[in-house]
């Protein structure tokens, strides 16, 4: 679907990847080749791959991240260099645009699942209502529950978030928790309307105290609704890492098929 304006009762959902250049602890990472291509051709590849979405655009102020991915074939919406995160920047990209619902893909999470992309705009299908969605996964080690570095989330009966923290507030043993505190992950789908009304919004003092974006959403009032995903798999914020996700694509079969499937690249 190309058309901005057309109208439908069915739920139309876009996934968009925001990016920049300007990462603070990776400058530059989005472009940073893994077996010869761009990081968040990766994951824009692995997003058309999805068979419940009707597009993939990137979102960008950077115009070599636009020339990359309009040389692979990509669709590119660009935004203004103002945006403080991923969020605002795809309110811009979308506003004008007359999809329902909005998937947003982190560009440096380049062993990101299709099937995945799936579960969430299924979660959407299922409630069209809804205002939030966000991708979880169980946490396998009690040390994460203190790990400043992510986000978890409590998760009600409903399967709905009800706060978010980095660090642990809960007196229950660690086989406890697991039954209810999950680990936020970097797949967050926003009914649209509810995503252009989140952005006019003013950020809250538990959002800018505790750098966790979801509160806004929760302390306004509005509802996110878990996903819950079979894996957390790692992204790249820092050089190392990036590293550490091609071991992911050396090890996992699964990985090794998506890259046969997007590069034809055999390991």
């Amino acid at each position: 679907m190309t058309d901005r304006h057309i109208h439908s009762d069915k739920p139309t959902i876009i996934a968009v990847i925001p990016a920049h250049m300007s990462s603070v602890r990776f400058p530059g990472k989005i472009l940073q080749p893994i077996f010869g291509h761009p990081m968040i051709e990766h994951v824009r590849r692995r997003a058309m791959l999805a068979s419940l979405i009707d597009d993939v655009y990137v979102a960008t102020c950077d115009q070599i991240i636009a020339d990359t991915i309009r040389d692979y074939g990509g669709k590119v919406i660009m935004t203004g260099n103002h945006h403080k995160n991923g969020t605002t920047r795809v309110a811009e990209a979308v506003k004008d645009m007359y999809y329902s619902h909005v998937i947003l893909l982190q560009g440096d999470e380049p062993l990101l699942k299709p099937d995945h992309v799936d579960e969430v705009a299924s979660a959407i299908l299922a409630n069209p209502n809804g205002d939030a969605w966000n991708a979880t996964a169980i946490l396998d080690h009690s040390e994460d529950m203190n790990r400043h570095s992510f986000v978890k989330g409590a998760v009600g009966h409903d399967g709905r978030i009800l706060y978010c923290f980095r660090r642990c507030p809960s007196h229950a043993g660690f086989s406890d928790i697991q039954n209810y505190i999950m680990k936020i992950m970097g797949i967050i789908a926003y009914r649209k309307d509810a995503l252009i009304k989140l952005v006019s919004l003013p950020p809250t003092f538990i959002e800018t105290t505790e750098s966790i974006e979801q509160m806004r959403i929760l302390d306004h009032g509005m509802s996110m609704q878990s996903v819950p995903l079979d894996i957390a798999l790692p992204s790249v914020n820092e050089p190392e890492e990036a590293e550490i996700v091609i071991q992911y694509l050396e090890n996992l079969q699964d990985q090794q098929v998506l890259l046969k499937i997007t590069f034809d690249v055999d390991i």
